[in-house]
């Protein structure tokens, strides 16, 4: 009977974590002192949503004294209110975010262009010196045919768009 091959395990649940929490741009915010995010809890609000279970833990892992407050709260079809960040700066003054209608990766773009001081500022001129986004776009999470081009498994060209995708711009 031949000998079964050992397999060489991927990468642990752990290092995938660990990465996604030190990849770039580090989102340091030195000259903030806390957030206050307040958003739907669910059936609205995608982009706010989206930043706070992507991009925030980043945040707090590479600031862990910013006070970092968000508030989930229950919103029905006939309100009308939208999520917000309240961002307080060490000086006191207080700047609102408005993130309706708006990519998780906008809303972050917009903090640090607030908050992320001469480290963000030098990673945008590279950014943008090399002719990529100032911030990677969200991927779509697709599990890729033969018949679809890296374009449409990276970006989702061409597929019809649901979801949160549906109702951003």
């Amino acid at each position: 009977m031949p000998r079964k091959l050992k397999t060489i395990p991927g990468p642990s649940r752990l290092s995938k974590i660990i990465e996604n929490l030190t990849r770039a741009p580090r989102p340091q915010l030195n000259s903030v002192k806390s957030l206050k995010v307040t958003l739907a809890s669910r059936n609205d609000h995608f982009g706010a949503r989206h930043f706070v279970k992507e991009d925030l833990p980043r945040i707090r892992y590479v600031n862990p004294a910013l006070d970092i407050q968000v508030n989930k709260l229950p919103k029905s079809l006939q309100d009308s209110w939208q999520p917000e960040m309240i961002v307080e700066f060490r000086d006191g003054s207080t700047q609102t975010l408005n993130m309706n209608q708006k990519w998780s990766s906008a809303i972050f773009q917009e903090l640090m262009d607030l908050g992320g001081g001469a480290p963000w500022q030098r990673w945008k001129k590279e950014r943008i010196a090399a002719g990529l986004p100032i911030v990677d776009p969200p991927t779509v999470n697709v599990k890729p045919s033969q018949s679809m081009s890296t374009e449409e498994i990276i970006f989702g060209v061409g597929r019809p768009r649901t979801g949160a995708a549906a109702v951003l711009p």
